[in-house]
């Protein structure tokens, strides 16, 4: 790793937000250097995704570079150590609803007046000027009313969940983003702003980018829907010793591979000449995969595949992963030790960076850990500190 600074030190970001999307995207800030004040509920050590210890996996993952408060931002004294906190933040991000926001005297309008130059970035369900803004939203409501649950419809017949917190994730990354972008414009203009980041309208603008073709003219002149991605016969192979990932692409790619299994004929054939020719047949081109796969074990394939740079890969599981020979070499999952815990296995942060650090700088704190020194350098005096 770098040994140089985060490019957001100095930045103070305040963590007000649960499960994971929000936890992800300030865990994701900390890493780039900004110092993360997380502020937990007295409830903390059993937060949904915690556990009894207040360490859980997903605890050490998300909660990594950050420090930890305790208000209760439901009693008087709460609620101003909270507004203090705040006051002393360049960026405040919270996946709380617009109501529950008021209720708390948290809402961008109260704060912004009082410090004009905060990024108050709000992150939940659904976007404010809407008819559903006041829904409750997790991960499988997402997926499902985004579409993303109804593509594998196309497919098999039934929608399905991706087995993975892919709304969560991938709106962490739009937030971290949207922080960024917003702390750049700070930079250029001394101008503060609200920042809302919606997971519906996230996810449909996500889902669209390769689904839309054809309707993205009006009128429209095709149907919904990326026809080589919903193809029943895109999936992972079964060759004759395991299961092989295969992805001819370009025209050379399908060339070789028709040479390959001995029908070079086929490169000539007009349902596969082109790349549009190939989507409008993917699932009779993709056959061709399914038959071939078993005539040669995975090591066969992939080394015959990186000999004519056709894409491959064997099909690993999660189990497998800790073992992999290139995730092993850039040491993506080191064992540190925790203060509190003892070792465990972290995952740093996947990029890389030539001057910047994403280091690991400290651990995920145990709830409330940081309170007093976090309020005693606001400049409380200690009776004050020792009330909170």
């Amino acid at each position: 790793m770098s040994s140089g600074q985060g490019a957001l030190t100095g930045v103070r970001v305040v963590d007000l937000t649960t499960i994971l999307m929000g936890p992800m995207a300030a865990r994701m800030l900390a890493d780039h250097g900004a110092d993360v004040i997380r502020v937990d509920a007295p409830t903390a050590s059993k937060d949904i995704v915690g556990g009894a210890s207040g360490l859980s996996a997903i605890v050490l993952d998300t909660h990594r570079n950050k420090r930890s408060v305790i208000l209760d931002l439901k009693t008087d004294e709460g609620a101003a150590a909270m507004v203090d906190l705040i006051a002393s933040a360049d960026v405040l991000v919270t996946n709380m609803r617009s109501a529950a926001l008021d209720r708390l005297g948290l809402s961008a309008k109260r704060l912004r007046a009082i410090h004009p130059a905060l990024i108050h970035c709000v992150a939940n369900g659904y976007g404010a000027d809407g008819p559903y803004a006041d829904r409750a939203a997790y991960d499988d409501a997402i997926q499902a009313i985004s579409g993303l649950a109804a593509l594998p419809t196309r497919i098999s017949g039934e929608p399905a969940y991706v087995p993975s917190v892919i709304v969560d994730k991938t709106c962490a990354l739009f937030v971290v983003q949207a922080v960024m972008a917003a702390l750049l414009h700070r930079h250029n203009t001394d101008e503060g702003q609200t920042i809302r980041v919606p997971m519906f309208e996230t996810m449909v603008s996500f889902l669209l980018v390769e689904h839309l073709r054809g309707a993205a003219l009006v009128p429209p002149q095709g149907e919904l829907g990326y026809k080589r991605l919903l193809n029943p016969n895109r999936r992972p192979y079964r060759a004759a010793d395991g299961w092989i990932a295969l992805l001819p692409y370009n025209d050379a790619n399908w060339r070789d591979f028709f040479a390959l299994i001995g029908r070079p004929v086929l490169a000539d054939d007009p349902r596969f000449l082109t790349h549009d020719a190939r989507i409008e047949n993917a699932t009779e081109l993709y056959q061709f995969l399914v038959d071939a796969a078993p005539t040669r074990t995975v090591d066969e394939w992939i080394s015959i595949c990186a000999q004519h740079s056709i894409p491959a890969s064997p099909v690993l599981d999660i189990d497998d992963l800790f073992d992999d020979p290139h995730l092993t070499a850039v040491d993506l999952m080191p064992i540190v030790e925790h203060p509190h815990l003892g070792e465990y296995r972290t995952i740093r942060h996947p990029v890389s960076y030539d001057t910047m650090s994403t280091e690991l700088r400290h651990h995920a704190p145990i709830p409330g850990e940081h309170t007093a020194e976090i309020f005693r350098d606001l400049g409380w005096p200690e009776d004050r500190v020792q009330a909170l």
